[in-house]
């Protein structure tokens, strides 16, 4: 073995053992303490243990994200490390896992470390590779085994400490730089590949040895495969492993692709100091081009080798550069994104400079008046920036990794910060940028940095004060917005006046155009508003931030045309489905809908609308139907107005008009307006999923007269004020949720509170808990239509999806809803007229069958409370989406000695699609 030398070094012997799922490890640390004071303790990473179980960080994180194969696997199918010593030489020591991090081991000396001072650790371990279906490394035994992150390192050191990252499987590295040389013994039946560098092998007909050696190393990688699946390519600046999937190109294809992105990363960046790279599929799909991964492979709008150079390319610069710099590359994880992005779309725009962003898609003639068919390739990344920008949940780039939405961590954010750094490239010219970035890797990939390196290198290209480029920019989510508020003509001269709609105070390039040809580019160093000058020739247009060089929130407000009125700024367009936002045209949508129930039949409809992909602060929607059933008009229409809140936890409030027009009975329609305000609160921590709401509305309901539904005077016209506040913490371990609903109308007045509460045990048993409770205020009724409904309600505000509302026998009358008194069985009473109280569990037996059971009061009036309770079997498909109910013992006794057991069933069916799209998008938001 090498004799251990720098700052920190490792020495490793393997053993691994597939039959197992184990590799035998032991291991030699020497550490130096870095850090300008004396330290009592040495931390180490061990993040193969953050899979050990399901109350790690790594743990809380899926559950986070609503990610349920790790709380549903077994125990089996989880990784662990089994430490059998640990010790320091010529010290006695105390270690153990961090109580609430299990993936850190703290170690107590007896006596400080002094700075410089060196320990020596030894240790040995087994580690239990989890399943590849978490992360995407680890075993898929007994053909695949991967290792990443999955051997004991030292913790980074910072500028005061040792930082304690725990594993949260976003895509970084908490390992001190260090120098390694690893043996490593392996059956002769597996393929071999890892980074480092080998220096000597043996192969025997049962087994296979290796050293490997490797500098300035922040993770030792090994795959072992029964089949070859890595390739490799060597050029005179690199070599590189890679198995990015691909069956359509050949191996030369393949090569002359890696050739151009090897060569010019190292023109552009720097040489990479390893003399080989690893590349891989698993980096990918962590990580994938958004856009290309989500199209069926049916649909090829790219060619394949732009396909395979644009997946390769981006895999290649993430971990070109994390493997590079000397990074903390948790807490200045923007550094990172800036670079990969900005380099990413200099390569696009020197090597395809037309590609568009739906690729071929882009020349059909039948999506020709799409706007998104225009948008060159490049563009789409503030496009995605936008996407979370106009929901507020937009985070400063500069924030630490771990903080950030998954959306903003894998997209949004990274996007952001690419186009930030081609922002400040397109202001100072001259390559004052990519010059900074080649200074910095150069030092980076040498020592330490911090991001005050990257800013002190910045800040000497310029003698322009770039204090708003890190202060706004970078380290606050401050939105920037710039409007042409006037246009004026004054002889021989236009006159604009430039406002900026928020306090970023920032440069901002302003254009003149000549049929759509810059004819000239000028920057505003925008402090306040100001007016500009121009003349008043061959110019037809004046646009701020034409080619979208600044991060801006809005682009619609920054074109003025030098001769025309309203129409001629933005013209109107009209379009089916849906488009991308047009800077340059008002929209109007059209989509043909559908809908049914059983009064009406099928519903065809067209809605109108102005909603593209981007959300925007006035939205309106109009959805005429004709009924196939009836013949007749039915429909909806709806107008909000949003008013965000950057600096507030209350961050929106909505105005909200919408009505409706449906049949209720076969012979009878409703009418229903709502006039409404809502207000949103979301803590600061944007990754909780803790959220409050504020619901004011005004619901006027008008009915016709029915020969089906007994409808009284009482209820035909009616109104009222409806409040209801909604307080909600959703994760996939545990759910709560409370609400409160007052409604105040001249017929009565009621309140009620409902408490639902979920909880997955870490034996995969799910337990749900719904307490509900109602009392009238007043009533003024003696119909039984605003009761409380035991087992269905009676919806008289038409807020449920019912298929058929007013039914109350047959098959529709079994769709149920969990609302009010939530019970499945029909029993004698159905309503209370005073109060009610129920209370609604269920627990799962298997998978997705579960065991219900309700008991409640009802109280009507001139009658006794009445206790009703019953159980069933519950197959929870899918919660709140798809279930069925089978009732077997109530009130009633045994359901299925009443005859007519199908009639008991209930179900739960959601056709909604904007509630199904939020099973998919939860985890990202």
């Amino acid at each position: 073995m090498i004799k251990l030398y720098g700052q920190t070094s490792m020495q490793v012997f393997a053993t691994f053992q597939p039959d197992k799922n184990r590799m035998l490890v032991e291991q030699k640390i020497l550490i130096e303490n870095q850090i300008q004071q004396p330290i009592l303790k040495i931390y180490l990473n061990d993040w193969n243990h953050s899979f050990s179980g399901k109350d790690t960080p790594l743990a809380k994180r899926f559950s986070d994200e609503f990610i349920r194969n790790f709380h549903l696997s077994k125990n089996s199918e989880k990784g662990f490390t089994s430490l059998k010593s640990l010790e320091i030489k010529e010290q006695e020591i105390t270690w153990c896992r961090l109580p609430n991090q299990v993936d850190i081991v703290e170690i107590t000396l007896n006596k400080p470390l002094a700075p410089g001072e060196k320990a020596t650790i030894l240790l040995q371990y087994n580690i239990i590779l989890p399943k590849t279906k978490f992360t995407g490394f680890g075993q898929n035994a007994p053909d695949f085994f991967a290792y990443r992150n999955s051997f004991i390192t030292p913790a980074f050191f910072s500028e005061k400490d040792q930082v304690k990252y725990s594993h949260l499987n976003i895509d970084d590295n908490a390992a001190e730089p260090f120098t390694s040389e690893v043996k490593v013994v392996y059956p002769s039946n597996y393929h071999f590949t890892s980074d480092m560098q080998v220096t000597e092998q043996t192969f025997e007909e049962s087994y296979a040895v290796k050293k490997l050696v490797g500098k300035n190393k922040r993770d030792i990688q090994m795959f072992f495969t029964k089949k070859a699946v890595f390739s490799s390519h060597k050029n005179q600046k690199l070599e590189v492993a890679y198995n990015i999937q691909d069956k359509k190109l050949n191996a030369i294809q393949k090569a002359l692709i890696i050739d151009r992105i090897v060569h010019y990363t190292d023109s552009v960046i720097g040489k990479y100091p390893h003399p080989k790279i690893l590349v891989t599929q698993q980096d990918y799909d962590k990580n994938p081009f958004y856009g290309l991964n989500q199209l069926p492979s049916f649909i090829s709008p790219f060619a394949d080798d732009f396909v395979f150079e644009i997946k390769f390319l981006k895999t290649f610069l993430n971990t070109y550069l994390k493997n590079s710099l000397q990074l903390d590359q948790r807490k200045y994880n923007w550094i990172y994104d800036a670079i990969q992005v900005y380099v990413m779309m200099d390569y696009i725009e020197k090597y395809y400079p037309d590609e568009k962003m739906l690729g071929n898609v882009s020349n059909l003639k039948l999506l020709k008046g799409y706007y998104l068919t225009k948008l060159k390739f490049n563009q789409q990344y503030s496009y995605y920036y936008l996407l979370m920008a106009r929901k507020n949940l937009d985070q400063a780039i500069g924030d630490s990794k771990e903080t950030l939405l998954k959306f903003n961590e894998q997209i949004a954010g990274k996007y952001r910060a690419g186009l930030s750094l081609k922002y400040i490239d397109d202001y100072l010219k001259e390559e004052k940028v990519g010059s900074s970035v080649q200074n910095f890797y150069a030092k980076g990939s040498k020592q330490k940095v911090t991001e005050q390196h990257f800013e002190e290198i910045l800040r000497s290209k310029t003698s322009e004060n770039l204090d708003w480029y890190f202060q706004t920019i970078i380290h606050s989510r401050d939105w920037i917005d710039f409007k042409i508020q006037t246009l004026e003509k004054k002889n021989d001269s236009i006159y604009l006046l430039l406002k900026n709609k928020t306090k970023s105070k920032v440069p901002v390039p302003i254009y003149t155009l000549k049929n759509d040809s810059i004819q000239s580019k000028q920057w505003i160093r925008f402090q306040r508003d100001t007016v500009v000058k121009f003349p008043n020739q061959s110019i037809d247009k004046i646009v701020l931030n034409y080619e979208n060089e600044v991060p801006e929130y809005n682009l619609r407000n920054n074109w003025k045309a030098t001769n025309g009125f309203l129409f001629k700024n933005r013209p109107l367009k009209v379009n089916l489905f849906r488009d991308i936002e047009n800077p340059y045209n008002n929209q109007l949508l059209y989509i043909p809908t559908f809908s049914y129930n059983i009064y009406n039949g099928a519903m065809l409809g067209l809605r109108i609308h102005n909603r593209t992909f981007l959300d925007k602060a006035f939205r309106f929607t109009l959805n005429p139907e004709y009924a196939l059933g009836t013949r007749d008009l039915n429909g909806s229409f709806g107008m909000e107005l949003n008013e965000i809140e950057r600096e507030s936890n209350w961050f929106n409030t909505s105005l909200y008009m919408g009505g409706k027009i449906s049949n209720f009975a076969p012979d009878a329609k409703f009418y229903r307006f709502t006039p409404s305000i809502v207000f949103r609160w979301r803590p600061e921590d944007f990754r909780s999923n803790h959220s409050q709401r504020i619901l004011a509305r005004y619901v006027l309901i008008n009915r016709e007269p029915s020969e089906f539904v007994n409808v009284t005077e009482s209820t035909v016209n009616y109104s009222l004020l409806n409040v209801r506040y909604n307080n909600i913490k959703s994760e996939l371990i545990h759910h709560k949720g409370f609400n409160v609903d007052l409604q105040l109308g001249n017929i009565f007045g009621k309140v009620s509170t409902e408490f639902e509460y979920r909880k997955l045990f870490p034996d995969n048993r799910l337990l749900s808990v719904r307490a509900y409770a109602g009392t009238f205020l007043y009533r003024n009724t003696t119909s039984e239509f605003f009761s409380f409904g035991l087992d269905r309600p009676t919806d008289y505000l038409f807020d449920y999806n019912f298929l058929g509302v007013s039914e109350t026998s047959g098959f529709w009358s079994q769709q149920f809803v969990m609302a009010e008194g939530g019970f499945k069985s029909v029993l004698p009473v159905r309503y209370a007229n005073q109060w009610i109280s129920t209370l609604n569990v269920s627990y799962s037996i298997w998978n997705w069958v579960e065991a219900y059971g309700d008991i409640g009061f009802l109280k009507n009036h001139n009658s006794n409370a009445v206790f009703q309770y019953d159980c069933g079997i519950r197959l929870n498909f899918l919660p709140d989406y798809f279930e069925l109910y089978f009732p077997l013992y109530s009130n009633n006794g045994w359901e299925w000695n009443r005859g007519k057991y199908a009639e008991k069933i209930r179900f739960v069916v959601t056709l909604e699609p904007s509630r199904l799209t939020s099973l998919f998008t939860r985890k990202w938001f």
